[in-house]
């Protein structure tokens, strides 16, 4: 069914960390294209514990734009947590992620709200081409999305950020998923819905260092496949079961050859195959205790952020501070 949007609000939920060099620049693009637009709209920054200006120049925004409003952190909560923060807070019948750093262009808002007037709960953008990255990142870019989605059995579309659009429905449904390790693409793809792409050429940084080095994209990778598969796990199972059977026919040729050639010595061997084994016990090990450790995480039900500022949003504010700490 075809979406109304006679008298729509589109929030555009923007996760910023030390960006202070290109906040401003973000804004003014995102002005441009959200003014070029029938539609109300709302620009909802979150500011991720920040050490630089950010915060002075939201402040400064938001009291000059009206239709700007800021949540700061008490300290740095990581990217899909001040996406999440951005979420709760966005009051739009649609609601637009973009990264702060202008590498998603807003030039393309226009095209994802036209699929989502089309009847498309999930508009996401695709990269087709990225400039200014070295061969490096793009070859650990490509890996990384393909070994992901064959990890975790989810349909992750592959090339995606978290650069989308989302309905309403959509977005109450993210909401009410309470865990804490987030994997944001991996849980839009997971919760279905009418879902379709926008292609985009991603550009280079306009300024500002990335926030998304190689440890960061492994540490996202590892929580995307933990949260989304046992795979991992089952590798292990069959892991042992294949070592303890190869360690078995290693133990009766050892024996067999020690009777045959008794000169020969096969201790030596057996303790590089224990010390072989002894190894990828711990790393079982390790497998089991990722999940052990997300198991522990949750138990304690910590609030998922902390709110410390919130400019913009009037006296009563989107939500009050416990509703952002309960979520």
């Amino acid at each position: 069914m075809e979406k109304k949007a006679a008298g729509a609000i589109i929030s555009v939920v923007v996760p910023a960390y030390n960006e202070e060099a290109v906040i401003r620049e973000s804004y003014r693009r995102l002005k441009q294209v959200m003014d070029g637009m029938d539609l109300r709209y709302e620009l909802v920054f979150v500011n991720d514990g920040s050490r630089d200006g950010t915060m002075e120049i939201l402040r400064e925004l938001a009291k000059a734009d009206p239709l700007v409003r800021a949540v700061g952190f008490s300290r740095n909560f990581g990217h899909q947590v001040a996406v999440s923060a951005g979420l709760d807070y966005a009051r739009g019948d649609a609601v637009v992620i973009i990264d702060g750093d202008l590498q998603d262009p807003p030039e393309v808002i226009p095209e994802m709200v036209a699929k989502w007037r089309e009847g498309f709960d999930v508009v996401y953008g695709k990269r087709v081409k990225r400039e200014g990255e070295g061969l490096f990142k793009r070859l650990t870019a490509f890996l990384y999305y393909r070994v992901l989605r064959s990890m975790t059995g989810q349909p992750i579309p592959l090339d995606t950020g978290d650069f989308r659009l989302m309905d309403r429905s959509v977005v109450d449904v993210i909401r009410s998923m309470p865990e804490k390790n987030r994997f944001l693409r991996g849980m839009v793809s997971w919760v279905g819905f009418k879902q379709a792409p926008v292609e985009f050429v991603r550009a280079e940084r306009f300024a500002g260092e990335s926030k998304y080095p190689l440890r960061a994209m492994l540490k996202l990778a590892g929580d995307g496949i933990a949260s989304f598969s046992v795979k991992p796990m089952k590798f292990a199972t069959v892991l042992g079961a294949a070592l303890t059977a190869g360690a078995f026919v290693y133990l009766v040729v050892s024996l067999c050859l020690a009777l045959i050639a008794k000169a020969m010595d096969p201790w030596h061997i057996a303790l590089a195959g224990l010390l072989l084994l002894d190894g990828l016990i711990f790393c079982v090990l390790g497998m089991m205790g990722t999940y052990i450790g997300r198991i522990y995480e949750e138990a304690k039900r910590r609030p998922l952020y902390i709110v410390s500022e919130e400019v913009g949003f009037g006296s009563g504010g989107n939500k009050t501070e416990t509703e952002g700490l309960d979520d």
